[in-house]
């Protein structure tokens, strides 16, 4: 029998508290048009679905003709369907994991330690942060999603600090007045008077900082009681948050990060030190293998402050410089690639107009994973022997140097997001 090198997979869904509830989650359309057998419990949220071999959620193979029962456990014993430079780069193992987001709350503010970084914390707190990896992120917005990424132009932070006086309370006005000072300065003190400011916050005493957001959210209610408008103060966005996380710290975090909205097809990429958060909406998210993350506010869980004030980039930097579009491949004009600054991974979108009626996935040098979002096709392979069904929610494992071809079905053509490593 010839090898089986390409098969489809059956990914694990997430059940965390902060995603969408039921149907109005991606995650779980995903899973009830991949699988009808399965079970929607319109009362439990629907966060996220794992594509790949992370121990926590490793794929399941389904082809009764492989006896390995999930993919990791494949690319053990096959590690040369990885693809001879990403085998080498990455010991063997398949660098990134794949996923759909559906957030209905917020997820923790947070940074991801550089590699350096991370062996350091591995080495002292394993406990805190379970591998020396490093966790660069890409999402890719499938419904307008909203997010908090890198720091705000200092213009904005001192406005706000002009505008908030509970905001300037808790900074303390020596800290406010050199912000306010470095606008004029060279960026190196724009940095230090940032870092300042956000240690400052970080560092307030829980009842100092408490007693100021309540007042706050006080007064921004009475004004949106009295219609009046709150944007000055990011009023909306401050009470969504204060909303679920009452108390916390990452509200007044609104006030040092930029809000980016991103509308379907585009993507934000959040590199080592960047703090970020994702407030709501569905995205395909890529990132490497790693959960070492250093939380900041937002989270009833272990916040490490000295090491996140540490080690944040204090470069502030307009929302749209957050954003980056996909560019369109110069070989295959349905595949639009987006390719972050880092080796571990790079993700396609590939768009198939209903004029088309066959498609080729082409080979390329890597193991890769494919999810397909919209329509319905009829995948073939040398290297999968039997055809393949596939529809909205299939997941797709292709070895390094595979091909796939597409019979489609749908008459208004498919899209696919494909997960690959292009060294």
């Amino acid at each position: 029998m010839a090898e089986l090198r390409v098969f489809p997979l059956s990914c694990v869904v997430q059940k965390y508290a902060w995603g969408k509830i039921g149907l109005d989650s991606e995650v779980a359309k995903l899973l009830a048009s991949s699988d009808p057998l399965a079970q929607i419990d319109p009362d439990k949220p629907y966060a996220e679905l794992w594509m790949g071999t992370h121990p926590r959620g490793d794929a399941v193979i389904l082809d009764n003709r492989i006896p390995q029962k999930t993919l990791g456990q494949w690319i053990a014993d096959n590690p040369g369907c990885l693809g001879s430079k990403v085998k080498e780069t990455f010991q063997g193992q398949l660098p990134f994991l794949f996923k759909v987001l559906s957030v209905n709350t917020a997820l923790s503010i947070q940074a991801h330690p550089n590699k350096e970084l991370a062996g350091k914390l591995h080495a002292q707190f394993p406990e805190h942060y379970p591998d020396a990896n490093h966790k660069p992120e890409m999402a890719i917005a499938l419904t307008p999603f909203q997010g908090m990424c890198g720091f705000r132009p200092v213009e904005e932070i001192v406005a706000f600090l002009q505008e908030v006086p509970e905001f300037r309370a808790l900074i303390g006005n020596v800290a406010a007045e050199q912000l306010e000072r470095s606008v004029c300065n060279d960026p190196r003190g724009v940095s230090a008077a940032l870092r300042v400011c956000f240690t400052r916050m970080m560092k307030s005493e829980k009842k100092v900082f408490v007693d100021q957001l309540n007042m706050l959210v006080k007064r921004i209610s009475q004004e949106v009681a009295a219609g009046k408008d709150t944007s000055g103060s990011s009023g909306k966005l401050l009470l969504q948050l204060h909303s679920q996380f009452p108390g916390d710290i990452g509200c007044f975090a609104i006030y040092f990060l930029n809000l980016v909205m991103l509308q379907p097809g585009e993507s934000m990429f959040l590199g080592a030190n960047e703090p970020h958060a994702y407030l709501y909406g569905d995205c395909i998210e890529c990132m490497a293998c790693s959960d070492n993350t250093v939380r900041a506010g937002l989270t009833p869980k272990f916040i490490d402050v000295l090491t996140l004030c540490e080690m944040l980039n204090y470069t502030p930097a307009p929302s749209s410089s957050k954003v980056f579009a996909p560019t369109q491949s110069r070989l295959d004009p349905c595949v639009y690639l987006y390719d972050p600054p880092v080796p571990d991974f790079t993700v396609m979108k590939i768009e198939i107009p209903s004029s088309i009626k066959l498609y080729l996935i082409s080979a390329i040098d890597s193991a890769s994973i494919v999810l397909v979002l919209q329509g319905t096709a009829v995948g073939t392979s040398t290297a999968a022997i039997s055809e393949m069904t596939l529809r909205r929610g299939s997941v797709l494992f292709i070895s390094a140097n595979e091909s796939v071809s597409l019979h489609l079905s749908s008459l208004d053509g498919m899209l696919l997001f494909r997960a690959c490593c292009l060294l």
